[in-house]
C-alpha cells in the first residue's frame, strides 16, 4: 500500500455517489464499524449508477472483489465513488472506492475500501433483461 493510499488529505475529484457517517449502532463496543455495514453501503452506492444505466431495477449478482484497506470508525465521514467499468448484454460491473474523512477539523482523508460488484438488469418479474441502448 502506497503512502498516497494511506493519507491522501483530499477526496478524489468529482461528486461522490453517496456520503454517510456511521453511527454507534453500526460499530462494535470499541467504535470499529462492522465490515458488513460497509459492504451494504458499497452495494447501495454501486447500485446507483447501475440503476441509471439499466433505466430501472437491478439486482446484485456478484461481489467480484472487496478489499478493506483501513479501518472505519464511528464519526468518520465516508464518501463513496462509484463508476461503471463494464457492461454486458444484461450486466453492469461497477467499481466503488470509499474514502474516510477523519478528524474533519484537520482534514485527514484515507482510502478505506475498494470493491467491484456486478449487477444485472431485471424486469418486473425480477428476471434478467437486456440493457437499453445508450441514447445521447
Amino acid at each position: 500500500m502506497s503512502d498516497s493510499e494511506i493519507n491522501l488529505n483530499s477526496l478524489p475529484e468529482g461528486m461522490p455517489t453517496l456520503r454517510v457517517m456511521p453511527m454507534p449502532s453500526d460499530a462494535n463496543i470499541h467504535g470499529d464499524v462492522f465490515g458488513g455495514w460497509i459492504m451494504a453501503q458499497v452495494d447501495i452506492a454501486g447500485a446507483l449508477p447501475a440503476v441509471r444505466r439499466a433505466n430501472g431495477r437491478v439486482g446484485t449478482v456478484a461481489v467480484n472483489s472487496f478489499v478493506f484497506k483501513q479501518p472505519v470508525f464511528v464519526g468518520d465521514l465516508l464518501s463513496f465513488y462509484a463508476k461503471i467499468v463494464k457492461t454486458g448484454r444484461t450486466s453492469i460491473t461497477v467499481n466503488v472506492e470509499v474514502y474516510a474523512e477523519r478528524n474533519r477539523l484537520q482534514a485527514d482523508t484515507v482510502k478505506v475500501t475498494e470493491a467491484t460488484l456486478t449487477y444485472v438488469a431485471t424486469d418486473e418479474d425480477r428476471r434478467p433483461r437486456e440493457l437499453p441502448p445508450i441514447t445521447s
